[in-house]
């Protein structure tokens, strides 16, 4: 990574920078809780339990939809996280169901 840039010197440019670091931490902060819901529904998944499964999926999906909402994720990327977990988690729903 390259090192930091000069520090800026008009005002705007230091807002600017004051802002960016404010969005990042809040950025990182959502995106790391939708990896731990990711995560979470994983582990249900693979104790196959169906209740904590179902449970798990409702979250990260909640998540993940608030944060594409706020403008953190994309839309397209978002329904493309949703849709890789819900495909793993109905892997245990359906044939728990059958």
């Amino acid at each position: 990574m390259p090192g930091k840039a000069a520090p800026k010197k008009n005002l705007s440019a230091l807002k600017r920078v004051r802002q960016t670091e404010k969005r990042t931490l809040r950025n990182r902060s959502v995106k790391s809780a939708i990896k731990t819901a990711a995560k979470n529904l994983i582990s249900a998944v693979e104790e196959k339990n169906k209740e904590k499964v179902q449970k798990e999926l409702i979250e990260a999906t909640k998540l993940i939809s608030r944060a594409a909402a706020k403008g953190i994720l994309h839309k397209n990327a978002a329904s493309r996280r949703i849709s890789r977990l819900a495909k793993i988690a109905n892997k245990v729903l359906k044939t728990e169901a059958a």
